[in-house]
């Protein structure tokens, strides 16, 4: 008998943590605090670059994007959750299950393409530091920021429409937010067909950008180790390390959820997968990014002075 998904207009019980009780109010606690410094780190860096003029360079204009990208990934889950975590009734209707699961797959389909330009540009000032600037024109740099979003906004709409079009055997989500492989699991018919459509979409945006970074960055090496300077050689890497450290934890997280196959994907790891890649990832991105970097810290400190000479 096939089961359609009308019986869901209702909604979702989000089961999120409460198979572990014990651990709710340290996850609150915990979700809290970072969830704050998530906000401060992100807005302090998109303030920065519109305040000072020595920021406005295609790798800070870039920066800006991701921030604001993590700011969007972060706070599409962590409300509810913390919400949720609160309280006993933790459902969310059907529109808003769509609406978050579309947004989430939206920002972080739009921050995988992101890296993917910040490598090249990378690329570009390492192996072409002389054509520098006539590769990365402002044309090319707002190119590349708004197709970012388009094609994240059309995997969502794809993966979105073919989960809104599953049949769906259950309304208890085994997760703390809307996902897609837990979405999966509720399925109660053989979904094989939409399975293959939704890993090819995956494919294309996790896999091939992370291939293209890693093309990018065995050039890039290979620049670097023939600059004589060692001192060239520390900034080179250091500038591209900042940008690989980002990378790994951001596509290490999405390859292990969203490109193996159903049957092993498992919920509860799956929770705390979730939850480094929603809530520690994006305030990590602003601390990898700003420690090292001398041009952030510096106009960080001119706002600073400036604020204090204004008062």
């Amino acid at each position: 008998m096939r089961h359609v998904n009308t019986s869901f207009i209702e909604g979702f019980i989000l089961v999120g943590f409460s198979d572990w009780p014990q651990l709710e109010v340290f996850l609150l606690v915990f979700i809290s605090i970072f969830y704050s410094l998530t906000l401060l780190g992100n807005i302090t860096i998109i303030t920065l670059y519109q305040l000072d003029l020595h920021l406005h360079k295609p790798m800070y204009f870039f920066l800006c994007h991701l921030s604001f990208v993590d700011l969007c990934y972060t706070t599409t889950t962590v409300p509810q959750l913390l919400v949720n975590l609160q309280e006993h009734d933790q459902t969310i209707t059907y529109g808003g299950c769509v609406a978050q699961l579309f947004i989430f797959l939206t920002v972080g389909s739009a921050e995988s393409v992101i890296l993917v330009v910040m490598a090249f540009d990378r690329y570009a000032a390492v192996c072409r530091p002389l054509h520098y600037t006539n590769i990365m024109h402002p044309f090319l740099c707002h190119t590349m920021a708004l197709s970012s979003w388009v094609m994240g906004f059309m995997n969502a709409l794809i993966q979105t429409g073919l989960m809104m079009a599953m049949p769906l055997c259950s309304h208890t989500l085994n997760h703390f937010f809307c996902e897609m492989p837990a979405f999966l699991k509720l399925a109660c018919e053989d979904i094989e067909g939409t399975e293959v459509k939704m890993f090819v979409a995956r494919i294309i945006i996790l896999a091939v950008p992370a291939a293209l970074i890693l093309v990018s960055y065995v050039h890039i090496a290979r620049a670097v180790l023939r600059v004589k300077s060692m001192a060239g050689r520390r900034k080179a890497f250091g500038t591209c390390g900042s940008h690989l450290l980002v990378v790994s934890l951001f596509y290490g997280s999405g390859i292990y959820t969203y490109l193996q196959p159903k049957h092993h994907y498992s919920e509860s790891k799956g929770k705390f997968v979730a939850l480094f890649y929603t809530i520690i990832a994006p305030i990590l991105n602003p601390l990898i990014y700003t420690l090292r970097n001398k041009d952030i810290s510096g106009a960080f400190w001119k706002v600073i002075g400036r604020g204090r000479n204004s008062s």
